[in-house]
């Protein structure tokens, strides 16, 4: 271990004692929000401490059997006790990374197909599906706030939102451009034709909620739904389109019988859409970690190839295939994004303790 991380291990177990000794002194037992947040870094600087004195131990163990005479004789134990270092080296590690208070947060998922006409609206369908499931497994909430309809199946577009624990940290890298391979339904000739959907994960920040648009900027249009809906649907212009003129960004609903209601759900939709775009401009301007990582995240990147014949799926970003495809689409996405989170874990690890 280097000598700056040691330094910075040994700061933070006087950080860790002093700590402790707040416990003691009444003014913060009757403030709670206090005590919790002491709490919290207690738990935290005590698990690193832990983590630190038990290496400290095996170091010393290590020395001693090298400075003894028997050190061909115990080669197997200096092995073991290696490998036993190393492991707490990599938990100490993982402790004293940067926290992203983002990834407990919920998020918006929205998949939208791309080129390929009808077969990329029938694959934003299994895109869903294979989100829906994936999110079934993790007892997860799935909220669909906004679908339109392919003509031939699937969807041009679905916005969902998704609630639960730590999702954000398991989604956040799917945001990019999903390639799909396979023989379409309607190929007479059995020709492999490739699809594109794309897809936008957003966490539902403070900031979603604090987005202010003026009035004057919206550009309100009313219209007759299609669709399934009944006579109510065909004789009413009850559809909503909302135009944001300063960005030209776009959103509309027809799925309730209300105006009001498709007002308000074509409203929201909207926020979303001025969010993601100003956070997918504000990435760009930063130029983050993770686009040097695992690509941007933006709409164009090509994350991953889905082949059906082959029941293959590529994530171009880690150089990861697996045949496992029809598990995958049926939610164990787990196969993808655990690899994924630990190849960011691992860059980002070099690149902040040079190891």
């Amino acid at each position: 271990m280097k000598n700056f991380i040691i330094n910075k291990l040994e700061y933070l177990k006087k950080r860790n004692i002093k700590i402790e000794k707040l416990f003691f002194k009444k003014l913060l037992i009757k403030n709670k929000n206090k005590f919790k947040t002491v709490s919290n870094e207690y738990y935290y600087l005590n698990n690193i401490n832990i983590l630190f004195e038990k290496w400290k131990k095996k170091k010393k163990k290590i020395k001693k059997i090298f400075l003894s005479l028997n050190k061909n004789k115990n080669k197997n134990k200096i092995k073991i006790i290696n490998k036993y270092i190393k492991n707490i080296k990599n938990k100490i590690y993982e402790l004293l990374l940067p926290k992203n208070y983002k990834d407990k947060l919920n998020c918006f998922v929205e998949i939208r197909s791309g080129t390929g006409g009808n077969e990329a609206s029938i694959f934003a369908g299994n895109l869903f599906k294979m989100y829906n499931n994936y999110a079934g497994f993790k007892k997860w909430n799935v909220e669909i706030i906004n679908i339109n309809n392919g003509d031939h199946g699937g969807f041009k577009e679905i916005l969902i939102k998704i609630i639960g624990k730590w999702v954000y940290k398991n989604l956040k890298f799917e945001s990019g451009g999903h390639r799909v391979q396979r023989v379409p339904e309607t190929e007479t000739q059995g020709r492999i034709h490739t699809s594109t959907c794309i897809i936008a994960v957003i966490p539902i920040t403070p900031e979603v909620n604090k987005i202010k648009i003026n009035n004057k900027d919206l550009k309100i249009d009313t219209f007759r739904a299609s669709g399934a809906g009944g006579q109510h649907v065909n004789t009413t212009d009850s559809a909503i389109r909302i135009t944001h003129l300063p960005t030209g960004i776009i959103s509309e609903c027809q799925d309730e019988r209300s105006q009001h209601k498709n007002k308000s759900k074509a409203l929201s939709i909207l926020y979303f859409r001025i969010y993601a775009a100003k956070n997918e401009e504000i990435n760009k301007k930063k130029n983050l970690i993770r686009k040097n990582l695992l690509g941007s995240g933006s709409r164009s990147d090509r994350n991953r190839t889905y082949n059906f014949s082959q029941d293959r799926v590529t994530d171009h970003r880690i150089n990861l295939t697996i045949y496992r495809l029809h598990d995958i689409i049926e939610g164990k996405l787990d196969l993808l994004i655990k690899p994924l989170i630990e190849k960011y874990k691992n860059n980002k690890l070099k690149k902040i303790f040079k190891i």
